[in-house]
């Protein structure tokens, strides 16, 4: 039979989880009071046209992809002329870029910060997917970061693989209410859910994986514990790096056949988070259990010694590791399958294919 704690120790115990309330709380009237002297600068702000309608993808060849991206770059050269005639010209300028030949959208919309879900690499013969679900402050006007990052894996991986940024939901910013609750995340859920669904049924030999950063995790979570029926999301690997929770006390609640993998760099501010879940009237705060914890269950993979922004950074453990991770290796023993030599920009085929 366990010892009973000692007063003093449940004394101790009580003592710090009401200071990570107060850490939260505190957290939370921070934001509350900087999200109107921010406000103005979010990106929802600039104008954009409602994208046409685009039937369903139903095959994943080669031409119907080609027409898929055409359609989209002329819905960026849509939003591009409005952004300019709005007088934005940065945003203008970065929808220039993305209208750039051999750029592969699945979907656009520049509307209320921008939705996006580009393909980097050869999505019709790919036996490897990666699908980037990112987290706070990403939008049409950062969203270099996002490209950088599958970028940087897709090389890493080859020309065996495809990997997808998928920008489908208004992210929070990171200075503001919404990045403690769940509800952009709820709000987020259902669109991965079908887009995992209908990439699915698009490429069904593929081994596809699901990498969450940050926020991202909680949208992963949210998405995973809500689906229903076969695998749930129906992807190999669910992979939360730089994750402040997922709103899952464990991996059991998040309702996946999926391999659960968690990792975390040493110089990571997200380490100070506290992991804890407050309900409040009509929602909660904070994200629960830390996925590296042992009492989350999820398999660990090296992280290096990074920091938030460093996962996807060429060269790093922590791409190595994500890439085997999709490569179906385990990144925690010696690699005895190599991946293919990560390609350079002449010979990466994502950017030059449709050039």
């Amino acid at each position: 039979m366990a010892p009973r704690p000692t007063s003093s120790s449940a004394h101790a115990g009580r003592t710090r989880g009401n200071r990570l309330r107060r850490t939260l709380l505190a957290a939370l009237v921070t934001a509350s009071v900087a999200l109107p002297l921010s406000g103005a600068a979010r990106p929802g702000a600039v104008p954009a046209p409602v994208p046409a309608a685009l039937a369903p993808l139903t095959t994943a060849t080669p031409a119907a992809l080609d027409e898929r991206y055409a359609a989209d770059r002329a819905a960026v050269r849509a939003a591009e002329r409005t952004a300019a005639d709005h007088g934005d010209r940065a945003r203008a300028a970065a929808l220039d870029a993305m209208a750039a030949p051999g750029r592969q959208f699945l979907s656009f919309d520049g509307r209320d910060g921008g939705r996006t879900t580009e393909v980097f690499g050869d999505l019709s013969g790919a036996a490897l997917i990666a699908v980037l679900v990112p987290g706070s402050d990403t939008d049409l006007d950062t969203y270099e970061r996002l490209r950088t990052g599958a970028v940087a894996l897709q090389r890493q991986l080859g020309p065996q693989a495809a990997v997808i940024a998928w920008l489908g939901y208004r992210t929070p910013g990171t200075v503001s209410p919404e990045v403690l609750t769940p509800g952009r995340a709820d709000e987020a859920a259902p669109a991965l859910r079908q887009f995992t669904a209908a990439l699915h049924a698009l490429r069904p030999t593929a081994r596809t994986s699901l990498l969450c950063h940050s926020y991202g995790s909680v949208v992963c979570g949210r998405a995973a514990a809500g689906a229903t029926g076969g695998n749930g999301l129906q992807v190999a690997d669910i992979v939360l790096y730089g994750s402040p929770g997922t709103g899952a006390d464990n991996i059991a609640g998040l309702h996946t056949r999926a391999t659960v993998w968690a990792g975390r760099g040493s110089g990571d501010w997200i380490s100070d988070v506290p992991h804890v879940r407050l309900p409040l009237l009509f929602t909660s705060i904070g994200f629960g259990t830390d996925p590296v914890s042992p009492e989350f269950g999820a398999q660990v993979f090296p992280a290096g010694d990074g920091g938030h922004s460093d996962y996807l950074r060429p060269g790093s453990v922590p791409l190595r590791s994500i890439a085997r991770i999709v490569a179906g290796q385990d990144p925690r023993t010696p690699q005895t399958a190599p991946l293919p030599a990560p390609q350079t920009p002449q010979t990466q085929v994502s950017e030059d294919r449709h050039a």
